[in-house]
């Protein structure tokens, strides 16, 4: 199993003078331990789950790129990106970038977004669910054509691209993996087995649901022709606060592995003091490599 760090708060110590400093020590303290990935949420405001709106928030890809300056090995990602938060031209090119400047690092994170509350404080589009899936799923077709090499003309109903030139190509081969984020049965897991290279879930769900979202996902990819085995299963847990036990994350690294799960990605609280992301270097990561 692989293990994943994701960074959603940055109200540390110092905010915002010392922001950058802190950042880059976190960043560079996950990929010195060994985790082998770092991802970002994509939202502007925080979010009700993690603090109050007005808590500091970073814009995804202007951060991502500033991780990938002072690390060397992790690869580097949104969970997930708001796909009506940037135009696909925009969207890939960002991605291309940061996966050409980080040596082949990037994953594209993509979702439908959810948080209308931030769109709107920002002047953001926001349309209703079934126009931001229409977006999504045309978002994922771009994606595939342009990192495929082509620049053909695409019309959809809601994107029109005249001559996608994206260059340079990603150095990633044959593209940066596409993680499409979500636990929608109907929609969500159709998508990524019809376009993307990885999904991912919430581990908090719990063993049970979690299979059966992956037992959904197989049915889908029966339906299109795909093999299952051929997307990367990721799932997201967040660590309570008061102190990293070793035995308890071991523990739910072992019960996401048995039913299918590659790679986890946990929120760590008080990150910032690095204590937490050397323990998982020493005690975790080595203990799980091979579940």
């Amino acid at each position: 199993m692989k293990i994943g760090l994701q960074i959603s708060r940055f109200d540390w110590p110092g905010t915002p003078e010392k922001m950058g400093a802190t950042l880059a020590e976190i960043a560079r303290a996950a990929d010195d331990a060994g985790f082998a990935s770092i991802w970002l949420m994509d939202h502007f405001f925080q979010i009700p789950a993690i603090g109050p709106v007005q808590d500091p928030m970073l814009e995804a890809y202007s951060t991502l790129g500033y991780i990938a300056a002072v690390t060397q090995r992790a690869r580097l990602g949104t969970l997930v990106t708001g796909v009506v938060y940037r135009h696909p031209g925009l969207l890939i090119k960002a991605v291309t970038s940061l996966d050409v400047l980080s040596g082949g690092r990037a994953y594209l994170g993509i979702g439908a977004a959810w948080n209308e509350q931030e769109a709107l404080g920002l002047g953001l589009p926001f349309p209703p669910l079934a126009e931001r899936f229409e977006r999504l799923e045309e978002t994922l077709q771009i994606a595939r054509q342009v990192w495929s090499g082509s620049t053909a003309e695409y019309r959809g109903q809601h994107y029109h691209l005249a001559e996608p030139v994206i260059s340079p190509a990603p150095l990633t081969r044959p593209h940066p993996p596409i993680l499409i984020g979500g636990t929608g049965e109907k929609k969500t897991l159709r998508l990524v087995a019809r376009y993307g290279d990885a999904c991912n879930l919430f581990a908090g769900m719990g063993k049970a649901e979690v299979t059966r979202k992956l037992d959904v996902l197989k049915r889908h990819c029966e339906d299109v022709g795909r093999e299952y085995d051929e997307i990367e299963r990721t799932a997201l847990d967040h660590l309570p606060a008061g102190g990293l036990d070793v035995s308890k994350v071991i523990r739910r690294c072992r019960d996401m592995a048995e039913i299918g799960i590659q790679h986890l990605i946990f929120g760590v609280p008080d990150n910032y003091t690095i204590t937490p992301l050397d323990t998982f270097g020493r005690e975790v990561i080595p203990a799980v490599a091979e579940f």
